[in-house]
């Protein structure tokens, strides 16, 4: 057995990491972003209530301990993939200052993430506090894992950003590239299957629904579309109901706009426009052998 599955390891080479650097691990980088999240939302993402007296200790003590971990998982990832621009500085002295120009950012996403929460209080009624929102809506994981993660890739930090958003995906349903440009009060209720692409930009005050995807309208020439614009820019107060799919780079919906469920869209949408899909039938057929009731009704 061990004979042939290193017969393969020779035979089907594409998918072996033999001989390289060490690339970063996903288990590392998991662990480091459920921290991160404890350190964003102090008493929601750890199993023990925090008393304002200690949370000067705690904080440092996760400070610590994210810069560490998180400092090594960089210095892999720039060892695989050294940024064009470093100037031939050191890459561990790199990795260390992105480590804390990163950490140095975690308040403006706090203040971000803040914003997050009114907007998914506001928005649904089912929501009974802002602590129900933190605590038990997927929504806020995801975004605030996408948030974090945007951060590192506009850093060009490679590898860690996508682990990220996607140990996010596969706990939340949500797929949030962390190249997509996301503003403040935004929402996602119910949030299942919604993927919102790489160059994706998204304005103000945005509201979507599940199994909405902001996409790209073709990937049939992958090399020529590698970092070009090719999701869709969604503009402030702009609402997406649930199954509408959005493709393209030049597609804009205009600001103020509302996009109908399972609305198919590659053009783009004035502000303030109501887009809706017409004409469409529901039929209610008799099965074989069965009675009809003329007293019913759809």
């Amino acid at each position: 057995m061990t004979n042939s599955i290193l017969a393969s390891y020779a035979e089907v080479g594409g998918i072996n990491h033999l001989d390289g650097v060490n690339l970063p691990s996903k288990s590392g980088i998991a662990s480091i972003t459920s921290s991160l999240l404890r350190l964003l939302f102090p008493g929601f993402f750890g199993e023990k209530p925090i008393q304002t007296s200690e949370l000067k200790a705690i904080t440092r003590g996760l400070v610590n301990s994210i810069q560490t971990r998180l400092e090594e998982e960089i210095s892999k990832s720039l060892e695989y993939a050294p940024p064009a621009d470093s100037g031939g500085k050191d890459l561990a002295l790199l990795a260390h200052d992105l480590t804390l120009a990163f950490l140095d950012k975690l308040p403006q996403i706090r203040e971000l993430l803040q914003t997050d929460v009114e907007a998914a209080f506001d928005g649904d009624p089912a929501a009974i506090s802002r602590e129900e929102v933190i605590v038990a809506y997927p929504f806020m994981e995801a975004i605030a894992v996408q948030r974090m993660a945007h951060e590192l890739y506009r850093q060009h930090i490679a590898l860690i950003p996508r682990i990220m958003t996607e140990w996010a995906h596969s706990r939340t349903g949500m797929d949030l590239h962390p190249g997509a440009t996301i503003g403040s009060y935004f929402f996602i209720d119910h949030g299942t299957g919604t993927v919102v692409g790489e160059t994706c930009h998204i304005g103000n005050h945005v509201k979507m629904y599940h199994g909405v995807t902001l996409g790209a309208k073709s990937t049939s020439d992958v090399e020529q579309l590698r970092g070009k614009k090719r999701h869709p820019t969604i503009e402030d107060d702009v609402t997406i109901y649930p199954g509408a799919t959005i493709l393209g780079g030049e597609t804009v919906i205009g600001a103020g706009s509302t996009i109908g469920g399972n609305v198919f869209l590659t053009t783009s949408v004035p502000p303030n426009c109501l887009v809706i899909i017409e004409e469409v039938k529901v039929k209610v057929l008799t099965k074989p052998n069965r009675t009809w009731n003329p007293d019913f009704q759809i």
